[in-house]
C-alpha cells in the first residue's frame, strides 16, 4: 500500500506579543516594532496539520479525519482558541511567543495522541497571509 498524507486545517483567534524583558523598551521597539505593542495584538490564525499514513484495508482512511479534528482541537485549538498566548496558556509559558515558538509547542501538545499506525508529518501555521511557519519534527 502507498504511503499517503492527510491534511486537516482549523482555525483559531489568539493575541500575544514579542517582548524580551530583559531589554529595554526602546530594543523592543527596534526588534520587534508594533508586535511589541504593550496592549498586545491579534491574528486569525490557520493550523495545517498533515499526518502520513497506508490506508485502512477495511476503511480506506489514513485516519479517520473526524477524530483527527477532535484530537487538533482537544489539545490545541481549544487551549489557543481567545486567549492571550502569552498569559493564558500554560504550554507557552516563560517562552518567546514568537510563531516559530508556537508551532513548535504544538507539535509537541499533538504527538503523542495520533493514533497507532499513524505519524505526524508537518505543521504548517498561518499567522498572517504573508507569514506562516512549517515544521517537520526535525
Amino acid at each position: 500500500m502507498p504511503v499517503l498524507y492527510l491534511t486537516r486545517r482549523e482555525h483559531f483567534n489568539a493575541a500575544h506579543k514579542l517582548y524580551n524583558p530583559s531589554w529595554s523598551k526602546e530594543q523592543n521597539d527596534a526588534v520587534f516594532g508594533r508586535c511589541a505593542n504593550e496592549n498586545w495584538h491579534g491574528h486569525n490564525f490557520e493550523l495545517f496539520v498533515t499526518v502520513k499514513g497506508t490506508p485502512s484495508p477495511e476503511t480506506g482512511f489514513i485516519v479517520d479525519a473526524k477524530l483527527l479534528s477532535k484530537i487538533i482541537n482537544q489539545y490545541v485549538i481549544d487551549v489557543l482558541d481567545h486567549r492571550n498566548l502569552n498569559v493564558d496558556v500554560p504550554f507557552m509559558a516563560g517562552k518567546m511567543c514568537s510563531i516559530e515558538n508556537l508551532i513548535f509547542e504544538i507539535w509537541k501538545q499533538l504527538e503523542p495522541h495520533i493514533p497507532e499506525g499513524v505519524k505526524l508529518h508537518c505543521l504548517k501555521l498561518v499567522e498572517t497571509p504573508r507569514i506562516y511557519v512549517e515544521y517537520f519534527g526535525e
